[in-house]
């Protein structure tokens, strides 16, 4: 009897250890407090919403709180709709497109593709925003109520299959979960979508290749027909998406709006897109830029002072150059002021008066005093010369008015060996003046393509696009 009843303890505690081993993490309590809002952050009377799309999440301190007030944990989230007893999952897309991330108690991110997002409580400052709840079907619930859930990723339940653990609530735990109840008595609105990406062009080709990420915080302006978005400027999300969701029929167009602060941003693509037509909308819209900024380049002016003489001539106060860069210099097509061919040898004064002299009365002469100081960077090896600067003008430039530094001086020592002369009315000027700017740019580190990831989309606050529908 002894050793049966010892047996059924065997069997039990094995039974409550495979239990254990497939139940619920933990629940850890949740802090602060969700609530429902507009677009606009603003209290709305009774929770009672006219429209899916104008139900937005917000939270930390309770609605009622000042925004000193604790706030929630911080740490990424996930939020679902429900009917009032939670028998229904009422949240129409995946819960990977219904996270947040909370930081300083409040919501700060929205990591999804799908959700429109807007104002929150507490912003502009801290950098507080809500995110809309739409799309989630119609409740059963007869006067018109809904329940919007908020838990911990960490708390988030699903078995060894990723499904939604059947003691949960679609995976949400009630003891690590915020909810808040609201209403709306309306028919499902239209799901038109209007999406892209803006996207981090690092070779301006204008096209998204593989491993070409977006490009966070950038503002994409909608026009068109009145949409239920509330909103007509979206920011992209930590990949790069925005979307314009819930549009009403009609025909859209839509623009990137470029930073002016610095770092100076340049477009790869065609910065609008008209004539998008809703319904269907759109899910293929794609911006491209590139960030300018140094990449090397050393001025005139350094080439003509001590720094400059000494790695040409290995010394301070030598005025031979180095053989190499005698060559280098007598290989090009550089022009005098009267339009004569000039050929310093080894001569480094002579070299140093002519770049000091150098003007754009002829053309020629100042693209050939800019030619030589950025042949002198790629050769002492401050500048690659496959590296992508910003050359508008240049033959070689692909669409979007890019250019390699060697594909650039190549070409402008090309027009040097046809155009000695370009003075004011020479119809060769002008072409030669672009080039000159695009080699001056770079002497001054101002037009490199930048590395990914280097730059932010910073806003003063009134840039403007604009697009015709």
């Amino acid at each position: 009897m002894l050793h049966n009843l010892t047996g059924h303890i065997a069997a039990a505690v094995a039974l409550i250890a495979l239990t254990l081993a497939f139940s619920t993490p933990v629940a850890a309590q949740v802090i602060g407090a969700i609530f429902t809002t507009d677009a606009s952050g603003a209290t709305v009377n009774g929770n009672i919403y006219q429209s899916k799309t104008d139900v937005y999440l917000d939270g930390g301190p309770p609605p009622n709180a000042p925004c000193t007030s604790a706030g929630l944990d911080d740490g990424d989230y996930y939020f679902q709709v429900t009917n009032p007893s939670a028998s229904l999952l009422l949240s129409s897309d995946a819960v990977s497109e219904r996270k947040v991330t909370v930081s300083g108690g409040l919501i700060t991110a929205y990591l999804g593709t799908t959700h429109s997002t807007g104002t929150g409580k507490c912003a502009p400052t801290p950098a507080n925003i809500s995110v809309g709840l739409f799309p989630f079907d119609d409740t059963d619930n007869p006067g018109c109520e809904y329940k919007v859930w908020m838990t911990p990723v960490t708390s988030y339940s699903v078995d060894g299959n990723g499904v939604p653990s059947v003691s949960t609530f679609f995976g949400f735990q009630p003891a690590a979960s915020k909810t808040d109840n609201f209403k709306v008595c309306t028919t499902t609105p239209s799901t038109s979508t209007i999406s892209g990406i803006k996207f981090y062009d690092t070779n301006a080709n204008g096209v998204q290749d593989p491993g070409e990420g977006g490009i966070q915080g950038w503002q994409i302006f909608l026009a068109g027909p009145a949409s239920t978005t509330n909103t007509t400027t979206v920011p992209t999300n930590t990949a790069g998406a925005f979307s314009f969701v819930n549009l009403s029929d009609g025909t859209y167009g839509v623009c990137e709006i470029i930073p002016a602060s610095q770092p100076q941003w340049e477009p790869t693509t065609a910065t609008s897109r008209s004539g998008i037509v809703v319904s269907p909308g759109s899910t293929d819209t794609k911006f491209g830029n590139v960030c300018l900024g140094g990449g090397g380049g050393l001025t005139l002016g350094f080439w003509t002072n001590k720094n400059g003489q000494y790695i040409l001539t290995g010394s301070k106060t030598s005025t031979t150059m180095a053989a190499s860069y005698g060559t280098l210099l007598n290989s090009l097509n550089l022009r005098n002021a009267n339009g004569s061919n000039f050929d310093p040898g080894t001569n480094y004064t002579a070299f140093r008066s002519w770049l000091l002299n150098a003007t754009a009365t002829n053309m020629a002469y100042m693209l050939s005093a800019q030619l030589a100081a950025m042949e002198l960077n790629v050769q002492s090896g401050g500048v690659l010369g496959t590296a992508l600067i910003y050359a508008p003008g240049a033959n070689n430039a692909n669409t979007a008015g890019f250019a390699t530094v060697s594909a650039l001086m190549d070409e402008a020592n090309t027009a040097l060996g046809l155009h000695g002369s370009t003075l004011s009315g020479s119809p060769y000027r002008s072409y030669q003046q672009d080039l000159k700017n695009a080699l001056d740019q770079a002497n001054n580190n101002n037009n490199f393509v930048q590395a990914a990831g280097t730059c932010a989309a910073n806003y003063n606050n009134t840039e403007t696009c604009a697009v015709t529908p």
